[in-house]
Parts: C-alpha cells; sequence; structure tokens
C-alpha cells in the first residue's frame, strides 16, 4: 500500500513475464532472503510472535517452514549444503550457529562463544513470554524478565517498557538501546507489552493502531499490565515507572493524563508531544498522515482525538525526558514543548539533551550517560538502592 512504511512484505518471483507471490497465505512480513543453490528453496527471515526466525520457504509449493525456534535471528549466509546464522536472544548478545539444509531435524551446531570472559560475572534475569486477552478480546503477547539473582521470597520495581515504531516490537532479542537486562541487573523486574501495531504477529494485528495511537494500543498495556501482577507477585505494583522512547514516547506523554495512577515515575525519549505540530515538522511526512488519515489540515480530529499537548493539564507523575539534538524524525521542540509543560505544571522533571544525537542514543559514552542517568531517575521514584 503507497505511504505505508509497515505493509506486508510478501517475496515475489519472476519467471519471464510472470509475476507471483511465493507464499500468499503465510501472513508474516519477510525479511533477508537467499536463494538455495538447486533455486528450489528461498531462505528468510521473519518476525514470528515475540520471536525472528529463519525460513524455508518452497518455491514450488510455497511451503513455508521453519528451521529455528526462540531467539532473533539478525543474519544469515548460505554456503553449500549449510546456512550460518546469528541468534540472540533477551539473555544474551548474538553467537553464529551452523544447520545442514539437506539433514531435515539435525540439531544447529553452535560456532561461537563471543563475550565469554566478559559475560562470565554477569548474572542475566530469567524470562518469560505470556500471552492474555486484550484488545478486541484477541490474543496479546509479552515478557517478564526477573531480576538478575531473583529471590522468590521479595518483591522488586518494574520497569514497564513500551516499544517505538509504533509498528515494532520488544521480543525475544538482545536489544543493543532498550535492553531489558540492563534493568534487571539493576534489580528491576522487566514488563513488555506487544501492543496492538506490533509486527510479527499478522498483518492485521499490525494494522490495528493506525489512527489508534491512543485507545487500543492504550487498552493493550492496561490489561496486560493488570495481568502481569496478577500472574507474577514479584512484581511491585507500587514501585513501577514506564518508560518508552519514538512511540513509546508519545505513549508516555499520553498516559501521562490517561492513566497515570500505576506510575512512580515516566520516562520519555524522543516522544511526540503535539500531534498536530509533529504531522508539519517530521521529516517523515507519509507516516503521519498514514498514521493519521491525512495531513493535519484535512484530518484534525484524528490529531487531535490523541494529542498530549492537550492534556498537560493532568499531568503530575514525575517525569524524565530525553531528546537528541539531531533528531529529525520527532525534532527537538517536541522534547523541549515536553519538558517545559512540565516545568511550568511544577511537575518534577528532569531534561537529558544529546546535542550530538539523533533520534537514537548510538554513541557509547552517550550511552553510558543515558543508562546511567535513567537508572538514577527510576530508583530516585522507586525508592531501590542497588
Amino acid at each position: 500500500r503507497p505511504g505505508f512504511e509497515a505493509d506486508r512484505m510478501a517475496i515475489m518471483v519472476r519467471e519471464g513475464d510472470k509475476v507471483r507471490e511465493m507464499s500468499p497465505t503465510w501472513d508474516r512480513s519477510a525479511q533477508s532472503i537467499a536463494w538455495s543453490a538447486d533455486g528450489k528453496t528461498i531462505y528468510t527471515t521473519a518476525e514470528d510472535v515475540g520471536q525472528t526466525k529463519l525460513f524455508a520457504v518452497d518455491v514450488k509449493s510455497g511451503r513455508v517452514m521453519a528451521l529455528t525456534g526462540e531467539g532473533h535471528v539478525s543474519a544469515f549466509g548460505l554456503g553449500g549444503g549449510t546456512l550460518v546464522y546469528a541468534q540472540d536472544d533477551l539473555k544474551g548478545p548474538a553467537q553464529l550457529y551452523a544447520i545442514s539444509t539437506t539433514k531435515k531435524g539435525e540439531a544447529p551446531i553452535k560456532l561461537t562463544n563471543n563475550n565469554a570472559e566478559a559475560l562470565a560475572g554477569v548474572a542475566m534475569g530469567e524470562t518469560e513470554q505470556f500471552s492474555f486477552p486484550g484488545w478486541n478480546g484477541e490474543t496479546v503477547h509479552g515478557y517478564v524478565v526477573k531480576p538478575a539473582n531473583f529471590d522468590p521470597a521479595k518483591t522488586y520495581p518494574v520497569a514497564f517498557l513500551i516499544h517505538g515504531g509504533p509498528q515494532g516490537s520488544f521480543g525475544n532479542l538482545f536489544h543493543y538501546r532498550w535492553n531489558a537486562q540492563t534493568y534487571a541487573g539493576a534489580g528491576y523486574a522487566v514488563v513488555m507489552i506487544d501492543f496492538h501495531g506490533s509486527t510479527g504477529y499478522g498483518q492485521a494485528f499490525t494494522d490495528a493502531i493506525s489512527q489508534h495511537w491512543g485507545d487500543r494500543p492504550l487498552e493493550d498495556l492496561q490489561k496486560g499490565w493488570a495481568f502481569a501482577t496478577g500472574k507474577y507477585s514479584f512484581l511491585d505494583k507500587d514501585r513501577a515507572c514506564a518508560l518508552g522512547g519514538s512511540y513509546g514516547g508519545f505513549m508516555v506523554n499520553w498516559i501521562a493524563s490517561q492513566w497515570k495512577e500505576p506510575w512512580k515515575c515516566l520516562v520519555n525519549h524522543d516522544g511526540i508531544f503535539d500531534s498536530r505540530f509533529m504531522g508539519y515538522s517530521t521529516e517523515e511526512l507519509w507516516f503521519s498522515e498514514w498514521e493519521n488519515g491525512g495531513p493535519p489540515y484535512a484530518a484534525n480530529t484524528t490529531y487531535s482525538k490523541f494529542n498530549p499537548a492537550d492534556h498537560v493539564d493532568q499531568w503530575s507523575v514525575p517525569t524524565m525526558v530525553v531528546q537528541g539534538g539531531q533528531d529529525f524524525r520527532v525534532p527537538l521542540e517536541e522534547g523541549i514543548g515536553t519538558f517545559t509543560a512540565l516545568q511550568r505544571k511544577g511537575v518534577p522533571s528532569k531534561l537529558l539533551y544529546f546535542p550530538n544525537e539523533n533520534h537514537w542514543v548510538l554513541k557509547a559514552q552517550n550511552s553510558v550517560q543515558w543508562h546511567a542517568e535513567v537508572l538514577q531517575w527510576l530508583d530516585k521514584w522507586t525508592k531501590t538502592t542497588r
């Protein structure tokens, strides 16, 4: 669909002047692809219910078979009858594995043990995927990560992480910016919900967020939080903070007025403050127009319906704002506007500004500072010592 960056990516095959879709009933979005030497199979990666798997697609029949299970396959290469792929998960960074393309059912062989010495003394929190009925009664998935050195007799403060995109996922991967183990290692339990709009659950699930940024995902987050705190007794729901970047930052600004009761603090990284102004100032105009049904002058009702700037009068939760000076996706004014609104309202707040970062914090020293400042903010409001 023209103008939609999160549409389903299909594998198309051209034979002469004829073009056909390889697997039209496979409701996943293909990523990297590679042909087998004999031309009978296409290998591809795709997100699938919180995982990113490696798949084999039969060219003749279109039949799709998963070659890997839990984890996140970030890259792969094909040589002869062997596939080599990099796979990480919530508990560790990427390692290389090899699997035969000719011997079906053969277990993957682990080829590397990178960072073994560096990770030897690092305790990782155990992880568990869960599901619950979300918006419209549809199944929504999430992850909980226990604190490192977990004691079942204790309760722990919670970092509630909200992913960006919004067409994205906080699945079973070792994220190099929003890494759940960072919080687990600091004594926090982590809860992450793949709300409607997330990828890897079918295109209809992804499409459900468009023009619904502030209602359907919010319902999923609320129901996911209620489910998780009911299921996992170690989650201290009275000591919880919500954090998010990009769309997640928008949602942080939105729940500041619409769902502020559970949170001792909030962290907004490069999040939208004024949806209407964002529609004119972002460098990705087609994205904002697709998500809101048109430009601000033509779809003002949608932009206004879920506009955080219109509800500042209800803000009261202590909030940390992080903003990159070179962010043209969610420009500087959005972060400054959020912080100014908090300050004028007298809400306890802090601004962390990186003049040399864009929509992401990518420089190593800045990343160290980002994590140190964010964890200090969480500690301050959850009364946790590390």
